[in-house]
């Protein structure tokens, strides 16, 4: 039996069941992400005393009495109060699908968590699960000096460089998450981001107002100018503090105030008895890009980070992708790797996954 919650009391009621969670599953941050036309759900599957959570935007599927399903920006998936192997996985996969069926839904897209380990075991079979990248993260259970010993060699004299000429701070003032959004855009118009990357101010207030999880913007200042040069939102939720966004001033750049940045959360989060620090992985889920040679300075300890992509009626997807298609003549739906292919955004002949 499949329940849906979109209330905020209960379903912040059911993430605190479960215990250690993560800020992408919370009520505030699905609200955040969602787009015009989505439906923030979190679907509760009870068998005994175990409880099995898995929050997903809805969408319509225009022209059509369809829907599909995807997950935040972020790692979400399923969440269990249980071990999965105290739960029969083949009668949850049964309820999932009769619930997707009965309500028209078509695919279902998801992000795994790479720190919930059951989630591959109760979704396995039911569509297919494929592995994206690696996500970064730092143990910090492990002494100071044992996180430290693990940084490259390059990065330690980035910090101590950094450290004489720079301070880092919370930013607690409206003035400094102004400043930060503009690095932050800055950022993304440097590295030629789409147009998903690029959000308004009232994302940044709402993700910073939030009591569903503890937001921190932590900025970087230049000491003789006193100037920020740099800044970055983490957020923590549970045992688990996620590197969310970050921007930098180009003027600054081999100062590297990001790292001094996270270091310092680094230390602050050990402080506070956190887990881990989840630095995420590359640009597209790649291993081999900047953005995962950055965040890989700080160690070698990697998680795999996975996709769930679950087509719930085969008749329909095919139906739909062919009629998609059919508006770019020469386009072979078996070049396609996005996923729903139906969906897939098709320029000048090229496709964008």
């Amino acid at each position: 039996m499949i329940e849906t919650i979109e209330h905020k009391e209960k379903w912040v009621e059911q993430l605190a069941k479960i215990g250690n969670t993560d800020f992408y599953f919370t009520y505030d941050y699905h609200h955040l992400s969602k787009s015009e036309g989505e439906q923030p759900i979190l679907l509760k599957y009870t068998q005994g005393n175990q409880s099995i959570l898995l929050p997903l935007l809805l969408r319509n599927i225009s022209g059509t009495e369809y829907k599909d399903a995807i997950s935040v920006y972020g790692y979400a998936g399923i969440l269990t109060n249980d071990n999965s192997s105290n739960i029969n996985a083949s009668e949850f996969q049964k309820s999932l699908k009769a619930f997707f069926v009965e309500k028209n839904i078509v695919s279902v897209f998801s992000r795994l968590h790479p720190f919930m380990d059951a989630q591959e075991d109760l979704l396995e079979g039911l569509g297919e699960i494929t592995e994206q990248g690696m996500v970064v993260y730092l143990d910090l259970t492990l002494p100071i000096d044992v996180q430290r010993a693990n940084f490259n060699r390059r990065l330690k004299t980035y910090l101590n460089k950094a450290r004489k000429v720079c301070t880092v701070i919370e930013g607690n003032h409206k003035e400094d998450l102004k400043k930060f959004i503009e690095l932050y855009h800055e950022n993304m118009r440097r590295v030629d981001a789409t147009d998903s990357y690029f959000f308004n101010e009232e994302y940044f207030e709402r993700i910073m107002a939030s009591k569903d999880y503890t937001p921190q913007l932590m900025i970087c200042k230049d000491n003789e100018t006193q100037k920020t040069i740099g800044g970055a939102i983490f957020i923590k939720k549970d045992n688990i503090v996620q590197y969310h966004l970050s921007g930098l001033d180009a003027d600054f750049f081999d100062l590297n105030p990001i790292k001094l940045i996270i270091d310092e959360m680094r230390l602050k989060s050990v402080e506070e008895g956190y887990t881990y620090l989840n630095l995420g992985g590359g640009r597209g889920g790649s291993n081999e890009d900047s953005l995962f040679r950055f965040k890989s300075g700080f160690s070698k300890d990697f998680k795999n980070f996975k996709l769930w992509k679950f087509v719930v009626n085969e008749e329909v997807y095919e139906k739909l992708t062919i009629d998609h298609l059919n508006k770019y003549p020469g386009i072979d739906k078996n070049d396609i790797s996005f996923f729903p292919k139906y969906r897939a955004v098709i320029q000048n002949m090229d496709i964008a996954v």
